[in-house]
């Protein structure tokens, strides 16, 4: 009843944020390359009446790529976005968004100066109220059709280069499942020919990067949907869980009684159905997804391949990946070895670091281990568990930022698989986005967890507590070697004083000065100096 009255309330707010903005897929903006809206504020494109930015070409990164995707000029995700536009709107100050209008991640208020750090936190730790607004929220975005943007259904090439557009509407919930189908879907090389060795988002540097991006956007738009600028993802801890403790129809779903690989009758999200799940047909027909519901969510945790997956991420796991201090390594895929990139996304034992084709971990465990739509990369955002599990592998994420204040030059700026250098835009976003921008604390982001907030108190005060030892341990050293010292001190005063007087009473006695050897005169010369 809660939830239907929260659902209801919300039904009157109408955004969305995505893709492609709607105001850019005209086949004049796709010829002439160029996306740079007016903004509503002023009119203006860019709101550049209001200095908010400009209409700017688009400067792209000539570092050189990994040599894991041997092609050029065959899919639309390269160079992006330059395929599709080489003019867009570049936002001054604290402005951002397709047409500057919004605010950068961290700032607030109509002139965006204003700073704020909004908390996640473990969905646990949510009173029942502030849980089912939560699943209101996610109702109300999988029923909202975005106002902002919308999807592509064909390539480049199969919309004429432009002439003919070939795009469609689609929920908030399900544009965010298309960005994440479409970021890591094959490439298209024409009749029956793919590519699958490549993703502008997994098994390489951008997968950390990128999926900060991706529930930041997701955040930013369901606070804009709902008018709850204080919304934040919950993230689930599964560090040393025995099971899935969430997946009970409390929380975000049990089983189904008589088919174990559904959800049950009584969960939030029985009903709820999926998008971009069938990669074999797109790719037989050489066509993207274009949105069309595909069937029910699918889950089954547990019943996995345990060979694979023999068990959920420990502490210990967890605490082995901070260990490591190289974010990257070598072929900087999922071949690398110590990168506690690729030891986190799953490709990397997190006993050893060496990275082992037979086994996932990590990250890669809890797709495995949900066994059903999670499971499968393209399609894996359907599943709301998505949001959670990847809040906390953030907040993993953020702990070794914090460890080990990696300057942004630890990001590799050349040589990395296609899409992730440094400098390149994260597929498909638009506004536009560095990888190396998100390579930073998500203090600077506006945003920070629940217990990490904690440990930052218990690290200053482990700091302190270990000074303070220090300090106790070598205080007793220090005021015997004072008191050494001083003697010492002491002694040789009094043997100056009592030379000096002897010599004196020589000297009184008319009888000639001592004359020393010379080695005698060094020593003393040596005590003196002491």
């Amino acid at each position: 009843m809660i939830l239907a009255v929260l659902y209801c309330l919300l039904w009157s707010f109408q955004t969305s944020a995505g893709h492609f903005p709607r105001a850019c897929v005209s086949s004049k903006n796709l010829m002439e390359k160029e996306c740079c809206p007016p903004w509503s504020g002023d009119g203006s494109p860019c709101g550049q009446l209001s200095g908010r930015g400009s209409c700017q070409n688009i400067l792209l990164s000539n570092a050189p790529l990994g040599p894991q995707f041997p092609f050029t000029g065959v899919d639309d995700r390269e160079s992006w976005p330059s395929i599709f536009y080489n003019r867009t709107c570049q936002c001054s100050g604290n402005f951002t968004g397709f047409d500057c209008g919004n605010c950068k991640f961290g700032f607030w208020g109509p002139n965006c100066t204003d700073r704020r750090l909004l908390v996640r936190r473990n969905i646990f730790d949510l009173s029942a109220p502030e849980k089912d607004k939560f699943f209101a929220y996610l109702t109300l975005a999988k029923h909202t059709i975005s106002s902002d943007y919308v999807i592509p259904i064909g390539t480049y090439g199969q919309m004429k280069n432009g002439s003919t557009p070939m795009f469609s509407d689609i929920n908030i919930y399900d544009l965010f499942v298309w960005i994440h189908y479409y970021v890591s879907m094959d490439a298209l090389l024409g009749g029956s020919e793919i590519w699958r060795d490549i993703d502008f988002a997994h098994e390489a540097p951008a997968f950390l990067p990128w999926h900060r991006l991706f529930l930041l956007r997701w955040e930013q738009e369901i606070q804009k949907l709902t008018g709850d600028e204080n919304f934040t993802i919950p993230y689930w801890d599964w560090r040393d869980a025995e099971k899935c403790d969430i997946c009970t129809d409390e929380y975000m779903g049990g089983q189904h009684p008589a088919n174990p690989n559904l959800l049950s009758p009584a969960s939030f999200f029985s009903s709820w159905q999926i998008i971009c799940s069938r990669l074999e047909e797109y790719n037989s027909h050489q066509s993207l997804c274009n949105g069309t519901p595909e069937g029910p969510l699918r889950r089954n945790p547990g019943n996995h391949d345990k060979s694979r997956t023999p068990r959920l991420p420990s502490s210990a796991d967890v605490e082995f990946c901070l260990s490591l201090t190289q974010y990257e390594s070598g072929s900087m895929d999922k071949a690398a070895n110590f990168s506690f990139r690729n030891t986190l996304e799953g490709f990397a034992s997190p006993l050893t670091g060496i990275a082992d084709a037979s086994q996932s971990s990590m990250h890669n465990a809890l797709h495995i281990y949900m066994n059903g739509t999670m499971s499968q990369v393209q399609g894996s955002a359907n599943d709301p568990i998505f949001l959670l599990h990847h809040a906390f592998v953030d907040s993993i994420f953020e702990q070794w930022l914090r460890r080990h204040h990696p300057l942004q030059e630890v990001y590799p700026e050349a040589n990395a698989p296609i899409g992730h250098n440094r400098e390149s835009y994260m597929v498909p976003f638009i506004p536009l986005y560095r990888n190396g921008d998100f390579f930073i604390s998500s203090k600077d982001l506006g945003y920070d967890y629940s217990y990490l907030q904690d440990s930052d108190s218990d690290s200053f005060q482990d700091y302190i507590k270990s000074y303070l030892e220090q300090a106790g341990r070598i205080w007793s050293w220090l005021f015997g070697a004072a008191m050494v010292g001083a003697a010492l001190t002491a002694l040789l005063a009094g043997l100056v004083s009592l030379l000096c007087g002897h010599k004196r009473k020589e000297l009184a006695e008319e009888k000639q000065p001592l004359l020393m050897e010379k080695e005698d005169y060094h020593s003393l010369l040596y005590q003196s100096h002491l």
